[in-house]
This record gives structure tokens, C-alpha cells and sequence, in this order.
């Protein structure tokens, strides 16, 4: 996180991880159409021509809240990573200074072993950072739920309720579970901010309040609490998942 006091402006960064091919650009693409022109700016992608994206995309999001201590900016900067194992170390660079993580899983089953490696890579790189899972807000997406041979939602549910993190499924292709994988993410990035800096005292304005100015500048007035909740397992951090 970036606090620019004197601007009155909070720059968080989220990171979209997983392996190649899951759906984290597109993830991105669906979520650039899902909010409101006003509050987004340019989608940047990189490509080579096998269609996979070689170093990251960028989709910042920008809205102000106002408070009672005057009115502040947020800029939301939402990265990917490239999925091929070769980019190693362009997945940490992209990791640094990463406030909430979103692991995008592919629900085919065939898929499941490079799932696996993808998180063992994920643990691995916050660990060269410094960091650990346990202390960074994470979400599980399993994507691509409409493909056939995928694991079962009785599966996915099983798995989410041994795990701590908030699990949401998904079609990206279809923008279904997108703004919801997004706003559960955003929904404890920011409770972790906030447990760890107190922005609601330095900046006038509480978690709940914030992911619902969130949801209205970007078009979706009255839904971040029900898209952030639609979700399997998750341990609250401060509050519901």
C-alpha cells in the first residue's frame, strides 16, 4: 500500500496467480467490462503469439470516498502474472509490495497437478519476498466452470471448507464470479490494511463503509457485501469473509 497524505490518495496493488492458461487475463478483461467507464482506466496486455500473456496486465481502478475527514482517492492497480514456468522470476518482481493475492485455479480436472505446482510456486516466491501465505489476504477462484470433466462443486466445497481462504467459482469467459472474486479480495486486502495501519482512523472511513463507496463508484451500488460473501469457506479476517 501507498498513503499519500497530502494528495489524500491510497494506492493498494492485487495480483491475480495461477498457472497458464486458467483465466487470469481474462479475468481482468471481463472485470474492465463489469465496472463503469468513469472508474477505470486503460486494460494494458502483453502478449506473445501463443496467446499468453508475458509479463502482466495492469487494470487500475480509480473512485474517491468521502469522509468525514474530507474526501480521499483510492487507485487499485490489479496485476497478473505469467503462468509458464519459465517466468519465475517475473512472477516475484510482479508479487513485490502485493497487498491481497487472487490464486486462479483451472476446475478441469486434468489440471489439477499444474494447479498444485502453481501454489507451491505462489508459497515459494512470497517466501524469497519475505512474506507467507498466513499473512497475506488471499482468494481461490477455481475457473472455467462451465468446461466439462471439471471437479465437482461438492469437491471444490470440501476443499474450501479445509482451507482458510474464501473460495468463489467461476466462468470468466462469462463474467460469472468475477466481481465476486474481486470484491472478496478487495473486501479483506482492505480489513488487513486496516488491521495493520488503522486507515480508519487516519482516513475517516470504516471497511464496510469503503467496499460499498467501492462498489457504487465502480457501478454496482449495494452488492459488495453479497458478491464478497458469495463464496465457499474463507476465515474472517475482522468480519465476514
Amino acid at each position: 500500500m501507498q498513503l499519500n497524505f497530502a494528495a489524500r490518495e491510497v494506492a493498494i496493488k492485487l495480483v491475480y496467480y495461477g498457472p497458464a492458461l486458467s483465466g487470469k487475463t481474462t479475468n481482468l478483461k471481463a472485470l474492465h467490462e463489469l465496472v463503469q467507464e468513469k472508474s477505470r482506466g486503460r486494460l494494458m496486455t502483453l502478449e506473445t503469439k501463443d496467446d499468453r500473456t508475458l509479463f502482466f496486465d495492469m487494470l487500475p481502478l480509480v473512485f474517491k470516498a468521502d469522509s468525514e475527514s474530507g474526501s480521499m482517492s483510492l487507485r487499485v492497480k490489479v496485476f497478473t502474472v505469467p503462468g509458464q514456468v519459465v517466468h519465475a522470476s517475473t512472477r516475484r518482481l510482479v508479487l513485490q509490495g502485493a497487498d491481497g493475492i487472487a490464486f486462479i485455479a483451472d476446475s478441469q480436472v486434468s489440471e489439477t497437478e499444474n494447479n498444485a505446482r502453481s501454489f507451491l510456486d505462489l508459497r515459494a516466491n512470497l517466501k524469497e519476498l519475505g512474506r507467507s501465505l498466513s499473512q497475506t489476504p488471499m482468494v481461490i477462484q477455481f475457473n472455467k466452470r462451465d468446461l466439462a470433466n471439471v471437479r465437482s462443486d461438492a469437491e471444490i466445497d470440501d476443499l474450501a471448507r479445509r482451507g482458510k481462504e474464501p473460495v468463489y467459482k467461476a466462468c470468466a469467459m462469462s463474467g460469472q464470479g468475477v466481481l465476486e472474486s474481486f470484491f472478496g479480495l478487495l473486501d479483506r486486502s482492505w480489513k488487513k490494511l486496516e488491521a495493520d495501519h488503522d486507515l480508519s482512523e487516519k482516513l475517516g472511513i470504516a471497511p464496510t463503509a469503503f467496499l460499498e463507496k467501492a462498489a457504487a463508484s465502480l457501478g454496482h451500488a449495494g452488492r459488495a457485501q453479497a458478491l464478497s460473501a458469495a463464496c465457499v469457506g474463507g476465515t474472517p479476517i475482522g468480519g465476514a469473509p
